[in-house]
């Protein structure tokens, strides 16, 4: 089986598009399923939609940017879609919709930030103002405000997701609003989030995928949207002969384990305290079962 994953913009984000290949990566290694990759660099969406459909079986839609698969994918009845971090206006036969609930991850990423801050005041760089992002910001906003009533949250748009050297601009000017942890949202632009809290001394948050990795010195902890891995499950059940999510909305949530918190890896340096990371379990299980409603732009 061929399946072709198509991003929006360009691999090397280190969290949503390398999240992608990475899940893509596995179904060939575990599945032997053939993958090609086509990377966008934000031009193009269109064409590549249907450039990929003509030779794939499963074509992997990642980014907002793919909103024509609408109208393109009924051109191609025996190909199935996936569309990820989006959704069509209606249901489409064969297209399946893959949602997150940043929101709900975001909440818990606002609460550590909240409980971690010494000045009261925390920051969020968006990639851009669209309801995805603030899908985020409203979680993380509120999950702020739960932990301190009095907390200040500020955001900044870098209206670019590839330009590391705008999210560090960015990540200064809320540092200078007295921000001591900022939370990343905005692909490879956020690495300069992790470059300016290095060089300023303040804390940052990963997105997507664990980043701690990338600067366990200064990333306390990241939300992750684990996008591999629903891709991933998505593609096996297909394999295995189950079509039934195609023609649906699929909502990967916290209560299906594809939201959460990441720590790092075992070894990694540690900021957060584990009476917090035991307050955000319990929050997590409160989300899940309905008792704490996160608020949400979808």
């Amino acid at each position: 089986m061929c399946l072709w994953l198509v991003v929006a913009g360009k691999l090397g984000d280190r969290s949503f598009y390398d999240s992608s290949k990475e899940g893509a990566d596995r179904l060939a290694k575990d599945l032997g399923v053939q993958v090609k990759t086509i990377e966008c660099n934000n031009v193009d969406h269109t064409q590549q939609i249907r450039n990929a459909a003509d030779a794939a079986e499963i074509v992997v839609l990642v980014g907002w940017e793919f909103y024509d698969v609408e109208t393109v994918a009924p051109e191609y009845p025996d190909v199935h879609f996936i569309w990820v971090d989006n959704a069509t206006s209606a249901p489409v036969a064969n297209v399946l919709n893959i949602t997150y609930a940043q929101n709900e991850g975001s909440f818990l990423a606002g609460y550590i930030a909240a409980k971690m801050s010494q000045t009261g005041v925390v920051g969020a760089v968006g990639g851009e103002d669209t309801d995805t992002i603030n899908d985020f910001i409203v979680g993380y906003t509120q999950g702020a405000q739960y932990a301190n009533s009095s907390i200040q949250v500020e955001t900044v748009y870098a209206n670019t997701y590839d330009d590391p050297a705008v999210g560090k601009e960015c990540a200064l000017t809320l540092h200078e609003k007295k921000a001591d942890v900022v939370f990343q949202i905005a692909s490879k632009t956020g690495d300069g989030v992790f470059q300016a809290a290095q060089e300023k001394g303040f804390y940052a948050i990963g997105v997507d995928s664990d980043q701690k990795y990338i600067a366990d010195d200064v990333i306390i902890c990241s939300m992750m949207k684990q996008v591999g891995n629903s891709i991933y499950e998505a593609v096996s059940d297909y394999i295995s002969g189950d079509t039934s999510k195609w023609g649906t909305t699929w909502v990967a949530d916290m209560a299906t384990g594809f939201i959460g918190i990441g720590y790092g890896e075992a070894g990694a340096t540690q900021q957060v305290p584990d009476s917090l990371k035991s307050e955000v379990e319990e929050l997590a299980k409160k989300i899940v079962s309905g008792e704490i409603q996160v608020e949400t732009t979808r």
